[in-house]
């Protein structure tokens, strides 16, 4: 099948998609969140951590000032801070999901090096975030499906829970909703100003 827009036009348009903010998968997982009243999560914060790929050479013998050290910044979809938990919602095409991944059959040469280069950056990121003290949790996108709804509630108990705690099965209590104040009458409490 033959492109309906002119290479000019499909490049212009490729560049306007962003990775970020996606409102099927990491809406998804915000929905389940707020389901499980998980708090303490941030979306898209920076996190900058030391690049294992860039380590030294044979004559510094990997020994770098803290200062010299390449550093790798990574934007991961959630992050749980005070936890140092990182969540990366991975969509099933372009990390090449092992159970739903499609190979593109126009171009193939280009999607197995692009997909491959896909996985191979976040075998990294994972390496560099738990070198430097972080957990990684990588959660596919057809996980959020409903079918997969307990088990996935499960693993993010387990997941955001402080390590060494015992993780409940049961669902949160709903939250309470504040209780309703009573009307105020017109004028009631207001103080006249001085002149």
């Amino acid at each position: 099948m033959t492109d309906i827009f002119t290479r000019a036009k499909r490049s212009d348009v490729m560049s306007r998609i962003r990775s970020r903010g996606n409102v099927r998968t990491e809406g998804a997982l915000v929905r389940k969140f707020r389901e499980l009243a998980v708090t303490g999560w941030r979306r898209q914060l920076k996190v900058t951590v030391p690049n294992p790929s860039a380590g030294g050479t044979a004559q510094t013998s990997g020994k770098r000032p803290q200062a010299l050290r390449p550093m790798l910044a990574v934007r991961p979809d959630f992050v749980f801070p005070r936890q140092k938990l990182a969540v990366f919602v991975d969509g099933c095409f372009w990390h090449a999901c092992p159970q739903h991944a499609t190979r593109p059959r126009q171009n193939g040469a280009f999607w197995r090096k692009k997909l491959t280069a896909n996985r191979e950056r976040d075998r990294r990121v994972n390496r560099a975030l738990r070198r430097a003290g972080w957990r990684v949790l990588r959660i596919w996108e057809h996980a959020l499906a409903r079918k997969h709804s307990n088990r996935l509630t499960a693993r993010l108990r387990r997941a955001i829970a402080p390590p060494g705690f015992a993780v409940s099965e049961t669902p949160p209590s709903p939250r309470r909703s504040p209780r309703p104040r009573p009307a105020r009458r017109a004028g009631a409490g207001c103080v006249p100003r001085r002149p």
